[in-house]
């Protein structure tokens, strides 16, 4: 087992604050580390007496950096933050961020075994060793540590590298933390900046104790100083990467050789809505696992639509009610929604009523039907979220089911005279099929800071997932949600990211001499494109086949990632030239890379040569791509492989060369692809797939290619 050490703030991250109609706010002030006058004998002087130079309070200063970033986070106003922008020895002053939270079986759907399938050269003893200093970083909104799932039981001591603490609060001791959960920190100055105008709970105590549930599920799931991998199911939209602390951060930790995974994002299933794109990060999508909690419908007219649930009361008997779709009734356009007030108790009352997908949470629709008098609910799902199905806690019998047949019962109500229902609910079903599906919610690509590189990387397990909980909040979230648990069973990007860092862990714990985007290529190449009826991977938005910009390289195999054969390594001076290439400024790269005498005599001519381990190909005024990769051998000595490139008929592949062979472990062999588009074969703005897949008996090194035609001249 990993220990953990938890980051947590009442805002996620480190000052997170929200601008309402205050002057001030928290800003992030980028320093350059070398500029610091012989004056002050300390960085945070030299911070504080620059704070000090613009505002008279003596608490403007809220935090200060000194290990991924040098600067501080203060208290101004827009013409203070002005004026340090205009000093020589500030690189950027950046309006603080708030980031979103993007919210078992899975070992067994992970095929994750006791022995995790270990290759011949390594015994079980060895892995198991190692695996118990491998330490995992996770930022989020707290920990509930009384939960079982950190029960420090037959754990080892703490690893001697761990330098980090465990905080004490009003109710959090430090004593709480033990062997597995090592450390717990927590941040609030930024969020007494924005007043708490945006807090669920305005009397949370200041801790690293979890009343939201998040962290703690997240953090159960999985398995800063000293971390060897970094997991954060957050992020807020995508933007230029000196613009994004978690980028910025993010590249600290992979000097470090920590391995940073996060989520995707659940703006899904609308294009181009990916979050933490940067190629350093592990972009992390969702799909489904092959377990379902069923649930039915039966409508009068003898009909049976089948959905899910985890309603777990008493049930509506065995007798059919009334049927209600309020859509459009007394004027009002939002009852088909079922927001909070919409709907009127004389027309629901003792009713099933039917409730469209969207806007509010799922589980506060039921809530909103119960106080109405209603005695169940089916929540229908509407285009926008296609099939997709996820299972929640409702606070009263409550099935969710699938827009195809949302529109047949909805129909039903609207043109049968006296409709009626009855719920009812089936359990727990294992061996799922088709399993696993790409989650509807999740965040697609094409990337929009750096189109070339393709995004997600990976999907794993992130809907209906079981982890621990926190006994502050009911399984809804919901305030008049009195029940509590501890486990609760969520859905996200926020659940499918700590399943990539649990396996991220175990990688590093088997080879720790891996650099961070070694283990990232070994994820990646070895995912798998297929589900368990040997059919292409599917979207549940749409029911159609899966691309790469829903799965990236497809559903994470930790059994065949922990020996890849091959990898795609890239050391910091390729991020480097990779950043470069992008038309940043000097200024704008040591903001990421933190060096004062950086340079960019290095570069590539374009994003996409930085050697990763997929493709995205953009055909602008040029018909002719051409990449050069570099592979590094981690099998055995003498292994042969060959290539296979599989693309649409649009596009030309070649492959050069078309045989490698490594004669030692560790020798790194190039090779050229060269992609061609075919004159007048593609309308400009579409899109296709491929793939480039080194092989041989014992492994398949898979990149998937996404093809993209912008500009195409004839």
């Amino acid at each position: 087992m990993a220990s953990f050490f938890f980051f947590t703030g009442l805002l996620l991250l480190p000052c997170l604050s929200l601008s309402v109609t205050a002057a001030k706010q928290t800003y992030i002030v980028h320093m350059k580390h070398q500029a610091k006058p012989s004056t002050f004998s300390t960085h945070y002087d030299w911070y504080a007496s620059s704070v000090q130079s613009l505002s008279s309070s003596t608490d403007s200063l809220l935090y200060t950096y000194n290990t991924a970033y040098d600067g501080f986070a203060a208290s101004l106003d827009p013409d203070q933050a002005q004026a340090l922008r205009q000093s020589d020895a500030v690189l950027g002053v950046y309006e603080d961020t708030l980031y979103t939270l993007h919210t078992t079986r899975s070992p067994q759907f992970l095929g994750i075994s006791s022995d995790f399938g270990l290759s011949a050269g390594y015994s079980k003893l060895d892995f198991d060793k190692a695996s118990l200093d491998v330490i995992i970083g996770v930022l989020d909104t707290g920990v509930w540590p009384e939960s079982k799932s950190f029960d420090d039981s037959a754990m080892p001591e703490v690893p001697t590298k761990w330098r980090g603490q465990c905080e004490s609060g009003p109710d959090f001791s430090p004593k709480l933390c033990n062997k597995k959960l090592i450390g717990a920190r927590f941040f609030s100055k930024g969020y007494h900046m924005a007043g708490g105008s945006f807090s669920k709970k305005p009397n949370e105590p200041e801790s690293p104790r979890d009343y939201d549930g998040h962290g703690t599920h997240t953090a159960s799931t999985a398995a800063g100083d000293g971390v060897d991998v970094l997991s954060m199911s957050l992020g807020g939209g995508s933007a230029p990467y000196y613009r994004d602390t978690i980028a910025v951060g993010a590249f600290a930790a992979m000097e470090k050789g920590i391995v940073v995974s996060c989520s995707a994002g659940n703006s899904g299933p609308t294009k181009a809505s990916l979050a933490n794109v940067a190629p350093w990060i592990l972009t992390v999508g969702a799909g489904t696992l092959d377990r379902d909690f069923p649930a039915y419908v039966f409508l009068g007219n003898k009909k049976k639509a089948t959905g899910v649930s985890l309603y777990s009361g008493n049930g509506m008997g065995n007798k059919p009610v009334s049927l209600v779709y309020n859509k459009g009734s007394n004027g009002s356009s939002s009852s088909n929604l079922c927001l909070p007030g919409s709907l009127q108790p004389e027309l629901v009352r003792g009713k099933v009523v039917i409730c469209d997908r969207g806007i509010n949470a799922r589980v506060e629709k039921g809530a909103v039907v119960r106080d109405a008098g209603g005695v169940g609910m089916i929540l229908a799902n509407t285009a926008a979220s296609g099939e997709e199905l996820v299972a929640d806690s409702h606070l009263l019998p409550a099935v969710a089911i699938g827009r195809k047949m949302g529109d047949i019962v909805r129909e039903y109500a609207k043109t049968v005279p006296n409709p009626t229902a009855l719920l009812t609910f089936g359990g727990t079903v294992l061996n799922v099929r088709p399993s696993p599906v790409v989650a509807a919610f999740s965040s697609r690509g094409p990337n929009m800071v750096t189109p070339q590189i393709l995004k997600p990387d990976v999907i794993g397990p992130g809907v209906n997932i079981l982890a621990a909980w926190t006994e502050a909040s009911g399984p809804t979230e919901l305030e008049k949600d009195t029940r509590r648990t501890k486990f609760n069973i969520m859905s996200g990007t926020s659940m499918s990211c700590p399943h990539l860092s649990g396996v991220a862990a175990l990688l590093k714990a088997a080879h720790p001499d891996w650099s961070p985007s070694a283990i990232k290529s070994a994820l990646m190449t070895t995912a798998y494109v297929v589900d368990n009826t040997k059919s292409p991977l599917h979207d549940a938005a749409d029911g159609r086949l899966s691309t790469p910009w829903a799965h990236g390289s497809g559903h994470v195999n930790p059994q065949k990632a922990i020996s890849p054969g091959l990898v795609y390594d890239a050391s910091t001076e390729d991020y480097v030239a990779f950043l470069c290439s992008l038309g940043y400024t000097i200024e704008h790269v040591q903001a990421i890379v933190k060096r004062p005498n950086i340079t960019c005599t290095r570069k590539f001519n374009t994003p996409g040569e930085l050697n990763y381990p997929s493709f995205s190909v953009l055909f602008g005024d040029q018909r002719v791509v051409r990449y050069t990769r570099e592979l590094t051998n981690v099998g055995p000595a003498r292994s042969l492989y060959n290539v296979t490139a599989d693309g649409p008929s649009t596009v030309g592949i070649s492959v050069r060369p078309k045989r490698l062979l490594f004669r030692t472990v560790g020798e790194k062999k190039r090779y050229t692809v060269t992609f061609v588009a075919k004159n007048g074969d593609q309308k400009m703005g579409g899109a296709a797939f491929g793939s480039i897949v080194w092989g041989n008996a014992q492994h398949q090194v898979r990149s998937p290619v996404a093809f993209s035609w912008t500009q195409l001249m004839s």
